[in-house]
């Protein structure tokens, strides 16, 4: 029996299956889906135009106005009412779509979720306010299922649902209504064997022929096995779908590396072709953290996912990758099934250049651009393409569509999935998938408008250095310094997430420019002096060695900063280890260092014996050069031993000893989720006084104490000094103001002539979103 019969007798609902009409289109047959096209405008001129996020909506407030859940909720694909107020989007962990009222688009609202039945894998609204969700209901990979469900959007009920026969995945409407298009993948069981296909049964394509009444909805199954340019063409697994004014469906088959085109008014594949390879050069692709952005990749296969039409004659593909490839970019290609432009290497590089590359990622597929979104906003043209595991949206100028201009990123919450553009009202909504409330990340819808002002983001980016085809890459910034002899400058350094340590050093950006990270420098043991430190306890020489690479460069968890204004740098290296813990073993003691400009140690200062023996693994978190007395002032993020609050640690540079220590009492812990909290640096202020970063370990919904403090080491009166303590700034809600949640670690903190400096931890875009903000609060 052939595979469409099969088909059809598995679907009684529909009326007839059309088998699959292979045509080749050549270059001149083209004209077939052509017309004249007037592009949009082109945004030269209109630089003061850009997207900025102006709100965050997390999708686990839809069971709980302060989120205070576990329970694991996801935005995946997200689409808007006619009225163009209400958001739709699907939610496949809970089986629901969710409606979101976005009539203030600053301040979104629940209006709640609806059981479909299922998993929903995708939504779109037909007639303005009927939405059309792909439900899948399989048993299992073999017993595949799935729905096609229609629901009112404004009474939020299930009007009618039609079996689809199959495991759904991209549902799409064409602009003029006439058709809903059902990507039917049947996706393959990759834990299987190998885990290859061909894995029965085949995936097809389901296009329904509206009417006005639902009753009248006329489905057709459209066979798309045996195609030339699919690489298994007995199991093609098609992936998404997105249609144009022509009625011209294309629809990518990732795992096959392949697309097709379908005519739906005849029910006809028009043409079907290989997604192809790309060279890829100045790439990472081991993850030994370090990103090394040094080497190529040949002929690796796009498998496209996400696809959209940007006129009746071109669409661009989001080349994520899944079985045997990924490209790391995107491409746009004309109906011929010609590529006419690439991104190649561009976005894991500018990935790298703000903080963002996913060195983790390295060896798999980048920064994995997930799904690409269109719309015209104020006469330009823009594609919007998302980088799921860069937590970044790429957003180009496609008025010139066979000549893209690259225009900004935008930063997303963890797993940007689906993207939204809402030209009439200037919006572009992103909806991100991941959630996992104890990795401190939540589902999220952002929006972002488009406007007048200067662009939000990125607040920090890297030069390329002289000779270098690749700019800085940097994340999991942990401490900041001013230079004290030269305004505009900070200084900044890489924690334990990377090997071969760095600091960077950075010019501040001025009247909402970015600041630009323009040096890295390795911390070297050139001379020898961190190899001659004396093992103690259960530190010994062998974990020692393991700091210390050939290359005399060293692997420290670098936590802090403090210029002395003279050439000479001191970083603090937490300790890793608890004294006693057999689970966490002392691996390193805590340090600091003494470099200079080139990175190279010229002292080690160990804590007092007394100190470690009571190692805790939260150890030293910040240090500041107090220039009164030519001092370091060090702080413990948190309590040790017996002590109920950390200590904050005084070594005088003159006699090369420690002076005296006093503690830092801490805010109670008042998060919903519970946790600690402690400190995360400390900078000079002037007259023996210091301001400190006191934070919990939460973030988004869950952070509760993110604030600065003032401490006046002056009042200390002999070890175990308690210091008394003044408000500064509460930084809470300072991401109110970017439209963004709290972060958890803000962990650089730097008093300069020109205002206080704040940074976030991002953790090396491990679990974390990448977004890094370096922000300058004024004088507070």
């Amino acid at each position: 029996m052939k595979l469409a019969s099969a088909l059809l007798l598995s679907l009684p609902l529909f009326q007839d299956t059309v088998l699959a009409e292979t045509r080749d289109l050549k270059k001149g047959k083209c004209d077939l889906w052509t017309k004249k096209w007037k592009n949009g405008k082109s945004s030269k001129g209109k630089g003061s135009y850009n997207f900025n996020r102006i709100a965050t909506f997390p999708v686990c407030s839809q069971l709980d106005a302060d989120c205070n859940t576990d329970t694991e909720t996801a935005a995946e694909i997200v689409t808007v009412s006619g009225d163009l107020n209400t958001l739709i989007y699907s939610d496949s962990p809970m089986g629901v779509i969710g409606f979101v009222d976005i009539t203030d688009a600053t301040s979104p609202t629940p209006l709640g979720t609806l059981d479909v039945g299922g998993e929903p894998t995708s939504v779109s609204v037909w007639n303005d306010s009927i939405a059309v969700v792909g439900v899948n209901t399989s048993e299992d990979y073999v017993n595949t299922s799935g729905l096609l469900v229609a629901v009112d959007i404004a009474t939020q009920t299930i009007l009618k649902s039609w079996d689809l026969g199959g495991q759904p995945d991209s549902v799409a409407v064409s602009p003029d209504g006439k058709y809903i298009v059902v990507a039917i993948e049947n996706e393959r069981d990759e834990d299987l064997g190998d885990g290859i296909p061909p894995q029965m049964p085949a995936g097809f394509v389901v296009s329904i022929a509206t009417a006005e009444s639902l009753d009248d909805w006329t489905p057709s199954v459209i066979d798309v096995t045996g195609l030339d340019g699919v690489n298994i063409p007995e199991d093609p697994e098609p992936e998404f779908v997105h249609i144009n004014e022509n009625n011209l469906a294309v629809v990518t088959l990732q795992e096959n590396n392949a697309i097709i085109l379908i005519d739906l008014e005849s029910g006809t594949v028009e043409s079907s072709f290989s997604a192809g390879s790309v060279d890829l050069d100045n790439i990472d692709t081991e993850e030994e953290g370090i990103i090394d952005q040094t080497s190529s990749l040949d002929a690796v296969p796009r498998e496209p996912d996400g696809v959209v039409f940007m006129n009746p004659n071109y669409f661009a593909t989001a080349d994520e990758g899944d079985m045997d490839g990924g490209s790391r970019g995107f491409t746009i290609w004309n109906v011929c099934g010609e590529p006419v432009w690439g991104s190649d290497s561009f976005m894991d590089q500018y990935s790298a250049s703000v903080g963002h590359y996913p060195d983790e990622r390295s060896g798999n597929k980048g920064v994995e651009p997930e799904n690409v979104s269109f719309g015209s906003f104020e006469g330009t043209d823009y594609l919007f393409v998302n980088a799921e595991r860069a937590g970044l949206v790429f957003v180009y100028d496609v008025s010139k569509v066979k000549k893209p201009k690259f225009k900004q990123v935008l930063p997303t919450n963890v797993g940007p999935e689906g993207g939204l553009a809402i030209p009439e009202r200037n919006l572009l909504v992103i909806a991100s998938e991941t959630d996992d409330r104890g990795d401190k990340m939540r589902s999220t819808l952002t929006i972002y408008e488009y406007g007048k002002g200067k662009r939000q983001y990125p607040t920090l980016k890297s030069k390329k250095p002289k000779g270098s085809e690749v700019p800085i890459a940097f994340a999991a910034l942990s401490g900041l310094s001013p230079d004290p002899s030269k305004d505009g400058v900070l200084y900044s350094v890489e924690d334990s997430f990377y090997n071969k340590s760095r600091f960077f050093k950075i010019k501040t950006g001025k009247s909402g420019k970015a600041s630009k990270l323009v040096k890295a420098i390795n911390i070297k043991d050139t001379n020898g002096v961190f190899a001659a430190v004396s093992p103690y306890g259960e530190f010994s020489a062998d974990d020692l060695a393991e700091m210390i690479n050939d290359d005399m460069t060293v692997n420290i968890d670098s936590e802090g900063i403090a210029a002395d204004g003279e050439g000479n740098f001191y970083i603090v290296h937490e300790g890793q280890g608890t004294v006693g813990d057999a689970d966490r073993p002392i691996e390193s003691l805590n340090f600091i260092f003494k470099v200079n400009e080139s990175g190279d140690i010229l002292d080690v200062i160990t804590l007092p014996d007394a100190w470690n023996d009571k190692q805790l693994r939260f150890g030293l978190e910040g240090v500041a050069y107090n220039p009164d007395s030519n001092t370091l002032v060090a702080v413990l993020q948190r309590a040790w031993g017996d002590d109920a609050n950390p200590a904050v640690m005084v070594y005088s540079l003159d006699n090369d000893d420690w002076v005296g220590y006093g503690y830092y009492p801490l805010d109670a812990a008042t998060s919903p989720a519970g946790g600690w909290v402690g400190l995360s640096d400390i900078t000079y202020v002037g007259e023996n006084k210091f301001y400190v970063i006191e934070r919990d370990n939460q973030g988004y919904t869950d952070a509760r104490v993110k604030k600065i403090y003032e401490i006046d080491v002056s009042e200390w009166s002999g070890d175990g000094h308690v210091f008394s303590k003044s408000l500064v700034k509460d930084i809470l809600d300072i991401t109110d103001d970017i439209g963004a949640l709290p972060f958890e670690k803000y962990e650089g903190l730097a008093y300069t002539a020109d205002g206080v400096w704040i940074v976030n931890d991002n953790d090396g875009v491990d679990d974390n979103s990448g977004e890094i903000q370096l922000l300058n609060l004024g004088d507070i």
